[in-house]
């Protein structure tokens, strides 16, 4: 399948200021990236690295003033749903577990699982260890907490979340981390993009998605309490401890984002390219009839 996604962002700078984006999705099995193009405007100052958790970011010093930016990608992806480990071994024991991976079995700032220990155990404890219980808190939370487009909080911890009832796909993700390392399962917060591939949405919200990935066994695996299905066509972009280390700009000093628009749709293979103009009718997706060609990207599994 290929999809297009991308964004447009501008900032308003009203001293100097710098500017951290996130916006390159990473490299993994189930993607990859066939053509991008950043377009950065008045050729601001700007360096690439990586980051400790693998995300592509880039560093931009803004002047006072309008800044633009631009990110178009196209990108192949498999058909196949995501891998949510059904057919996974059961948690690693902490002494067992890489030294890298390690550090998302801690509570952290958003996902303050110290505080949910005794609600974890109560609703949780007496179900298996592994994917059963990893489904378990999913299932509760997609039936308990209320998604409300727009609600969300930027200071807003799993904990307050519980608290209140209600959030956006960040708070769910937070809510999923948190209670499962609660049970010393490693878990991290994950951002990208999501087209509505064989799920149609009839408000057609198309931004950056939050959800999470568990460690069992020897690997990661996806677990989305937002929608409690697998999805086709995911496209991660970064990885961290929760959405501190996931947000798409972090902005230092005296500047606001002043314009956003975000894409992901499926496109029949090549009749986009990056830069040309956004057109939605081209799009495949947002129903619920999948359609796929022929196969000219082999994911790894």
């Amino acid at each position: 399948m290929t999809v297009r996604v991308g964004c447009s962002l501008g900032y308003r700078a009203t001293g100097d200021a710098t500017l951290l984006l996130n916006l390159r999705p990473q490299t993994h099995a189930a993607h990859a990236v066939i053509f991008e193009a950043l377009t950065i405007g008045d050729e601001l100052p700007t360096e690439s690295f990586g980051d400790s958790h693998g995300n592509h970011m880039l560093r931009g010093r803004l002047s006072p003033g309008e800044h633009f930016l631009r990110y178009d990608a196209i990108v192949a992806v498999t058909s196949q749903p995501d891998d949510q480990g059904a057919h996974a071994s059961s948690s690693s024991p902490a002494a067992h577990l890489p030294p890298e991976v390690l550090r998302y079995a801690f509570p952290s700032r958003y996902a303050d699982s110290d505080k949910l220990v005794n609600f974890a155990w109560q609703h949780f404890g007496h179900i298996a260890d592994g994917y059963p219980r990893v489904r378990a808190i999913s299932q509760w939370i997609h039936e308990n907490i209320e998604y409300r487009y727009g609600s969300g909080v930027t200071e807003m911890s799993a904990w307050d979340v519980l608290r209140r009832g209600h959030g956006v796909c960040r708070d769910f993700a937070h809510l999923a981390i948190a209670l499962n390392r609660t049970f010393n399962v490693p878990a991290r917060y994950v951002t990208g993009h999501m087209p509505d591939i064989g799920f149609p949405d009839p408000e057609n919200h198309m931004d950056f998605h939050a959800y999470a990935e568990v460690y069992l066994g020897d690997r990661w695996y996806t677990t989305d309490a937002r929608f409690h299905v697998p999805r086709i066509g995911r496209i991660k972009v970064s990885c961290g401890l929760d959405a501190v280390d996931g947000a798409f700009s972090t902005i230092f000093g005296g500047a606001n984002l002043s314009y956003f628009q975000v894409w992901a749709y499926q496109v029949k293979h090549g009749t986009v390219g990056v830069g040309d103009p956004l057109d939605f009718t081209q799009r495949l997706d947002n129903q619920t009839t999948i359609v796929t060609e022929a196969p000219y990207f082999v994911p790894e599994r």
